[in-house]
């Protein structure tokens, strides 16, 4: 027995195969054993002194059980009683509980029957029903009755089926300590009344409860059938391959002796946990009378005698499902602790998570400035300090860098509208001059009117005015994302504030916008209306550009020379157009020059200033803007808005009570199996 219930240290892996060698060496009953058995079947009960070792840890799944902890996705330790029907399945279950269950025709069993046997010295037998919340007494005469009516209740009157279990507890004398499930028998075909999908319906209840690799599988089959065309064989080959954990119990062995012998020791369809042949209770025989019976059977039939006796006869097999039970429990019982542990932890952390529930405006007040301390440090971070360690896979929220990318962007296209110079090599200088005749007035010689200047600097200007323009607007649309993003996910614990705070981001970044849009407006005109810039580059520039004038001029003024001139700046030129305009091409080149060197100067003042424009208008939205206007939207000029953050959501009121059960649930579990965990079994 120390063999089988060792330390809690020994723990069973939920993902591993159950390792069943100390399920077989229990399963080895000595010889000296079963010379006694053998002696005294007729007139012992079907319960050993094993049972009072188990009772404790059967106690203890049986609690968790009740306590539905299976809903917390802990699976228990399970003998789980499976069989096609008219298998026999409910002769076995009765020949262990000494009862009688409902019998008909069709689908007796339509829900889990959780069936806890509890050995019980007083001559009187218990027997309760539990189910939807209750618990009903009931007694042997009529236990059939009112599990039929129980059944009703639960699955609705009819044929139909249902996963919700009822439980039935039986205290009897003699009995084996078990706890075990019986699901309904298996049918292709349905009959009259029952649902045309009904075999899905089976199927699926069947898979929820042998799937877990803690379920113990009790397959019942007859003895007058194929096993490898049974379909409960095919359901639990399905899901363990191995018949690692799968007993088989063969039925009406009387009816069908010829050849069990060869099924059973052949084992074709790997029944790992091994064989056990029973004869039915026939008519009205006692149990007892029933069990005397069977033993005779298998001691002086002919060919049933043959069958070694650890694998024959009820007693026999509430011995090893009671063995088998106590390894599983004893081997389940620490892991079980651990998902217990594991869930408890989990669900109180993710408690503390949910908003506090409030109470007062002031506690609204206090939550709300906490919700905008956290947006803005947010928003500092991504937007000004280019840190992205809340939002690591989000790319789209590491401000910094798409900002880069937005103004890099804005560079390039300004750039390229400067190094525009629509056919140069056909037009250069044609702009200048045309400027020039057409500003020409009565004054001193070789003066250079501003007007000139003025008059091809506008054009420029206008020409690249809508860039700057669309960079706002695309800018500040990305900013508004942003700042809806980071607002809706602070305030995702109080959705009721949600709409506001994306009303506020949008009012907030239009403000901004229009603000950036009146700015580039306004730089635009200043540049419109004057020339101007200390800038000493403006000088050099133009200096080293005009030192190509003298070149120029000399092949303009020579018909003979070549018509493309190599020209700084504007590589190879086509000057034959220009030899009609000498007395304006000096004039001319002087104007285009100094509008060349300038309008560096005004492509740098236009890049520069709106980094500067659109990093201080960031800072101000963050640090000083933000938080004013978010207040002003959410709470109102009589700060009455706070009151809807007192309102819970439906949706986290419930998380919180759905939470606060599981806890509740956890606990009381956790202490269930703490006393047993720190109880040691001797042989």
């Amino acid at each position: 027995m120390g063999s089988l219930i060792r330390a809690k240290e020994e723990i069973l892996s939920p993902k591993a195969v159950i390792d069943t060698a100390p399920m077989m060496n229990a399963l080895k009953i000595s010889e000296e054993h079963r010379k006694d058995e053998q002696q005294s079947v007729h007139n012992a009960p079907i319960v050993s002194s094993y049972n009072d070792k188990i009772r404790p840890l059967l106690d203890t799944v049986d609690r968790l059980r009740h306590l539905k902890i299976m809903q917390e996705g802990i699976q228990l330790p399970t003998i789980v009683v499976v069989g096609d029907q008219s298998s026999g399945k409910s002769s076995v279950l009765e020949s262990l509980a000494g009862i009688s269950l409902p019998r008909g025709q069709g689908i007796c069993t339509r829900v889990p029957l959780i069936m806890r046997l509890q050995n019980n010295p007083n001559p009187d037998p218990e027997l309760f029903l539990e189910f939807n919340e209750k618990i009903i007494p009931t007694d042997e005469e009529k236990i059939a009755d009112d599990i039929s009516i129980a059944t009703e209740e639960i699955a609705g009157k009819g044929k139909a089926i249902s996963g919700n279990p009822l439980t039935l507890i039986v205290k009897k004398k003699g009995v084996p300590d078990l706890t075990m499930v019986d699901l309904p028998g298996i049918t292709r075909v349905p009959v009259h009344g029952q649902p045309e999908d009904i075999y899905e319906q089976i199927s699926k209840i069947i898979m929820e409860f042998i799937t877990p690799e803690e379920s113990i599988i009790l397959n019942v089959l007859s003895a007058s059938v194929d096993f490898s065309t049974c379909e409960s064989i095919r359901m639990s080959q399905r899901v363990d391959k191995t018949g690692q954990r799968t007993l088989a119990v063969v039925t009406k062995s009387d009816k069908s002796p010829e050849g069990l012998l060869e099924k059973v020791t052949a084992d074709d369809v790997n029944i790992g946990l091994g064989y056990v042949c029973v004869r039915n209770r026939i008519g009205d025989e006692s149990y007892e009378e029933a069990r005397a019976e069977e033993a005779n059977l298998f001691d002086n039939h002919p060919l049933l005698s043959k069958i070694n006796k650890s694998m024959v006869g009820i007693p026999v097999l509430a011995e090893k499902l009671v063995r088998i039970q106590a390894t599983i429990i004893q081997r389940c019982l620490p892991e079980i602790v651990r998902k217990i542990n594991d869930k408890l932890s989990a669900n109180v952390q993710e408690l503390n998570k949910l908003p506090k529930h409030l109470n007062s405006v002031a506690e609204a007040m206090t939550t709300f400035l906490q919700i905008l301390g956290s947006v803005k440090e947010t928003l500092r971070k991504i937007l000004i300090q280019g840190e992205f360690d809340e939002y690591p896979e989000a790319p789209k929220m590491h401000c910094t860098a798409r900002l880069w990318e937005m103004f890099n962007k804005y560079s390039d296209e300004l750039q390229s509208e400067n190094d525009v110079d629509d056919d140069s090599n056909k037009n250069f200088l044609l702009d200048e001059i045309k400027v020039l005749e057409e500003t020409k007035s009565i004054g001193l010689p070789n003066f250079l009117p501003k007007a000139i200047f003025l008059t091809l600097l506008q054009g420029k200007v206008k020409g690249i005015s809508a860039i700057p323009l669309d960079f706002v607007e695309k800018t500040w649309s990305y900013i508004e994302t942003i700042l809806v993003s980071v607002l809706e996910r602070h305030c995702e614990n109080y959705p009721q504030l949600i709409s506001s705070a994306r009303r506020a981001a949008k009012n907030l970044t239009a403000k901004k916008k229009q603000q950036s849009i009146d700015w580039v407006h306004d730089i635009v005109e200043m540049e419109n209306l004057s020339d101007y810039t200390c800038h000493p580059e403006y000088s050099a520039t133009w200096n080293k550009l005009m030192a190509y004038q003298a070149t120029l001029m000399e092949n303009v003024n020579n018909p003979y020379s070549h018509d493309v001139v190599s020209l700084e700046r504007f590589g190879s030129i086509n000057i034959a157009h220009l030899r009609g305009f000498k007395g304006l091409v000096k004039e001319a080149y002087d104007v285009k020059m100094r509008i060349t060197a300038y309008w560096d100067i005004v492509m740098r003042r236009m890049v520069d200033n709106m980094a500067l424009h659109l990093l201080f208008s960031i800072k101000n939205l963050v640090n000083k803007e933000m938080q004013a206007d978010i207040i002003e939207e959410l709470v109102g000029p009589q700060g009455t808005g706070l009151g809807r953050m007192l309102e819970e959501s439906p949706s986290v009121a419930e998380k919180r009570i759905k939470l606060k059960k599981s806890i509740k649930l956890l606990k009381e579990s956790k202490d269930i199996v703490a006393n047993i965990m720190d109880v040691t079994f001797e042989d």
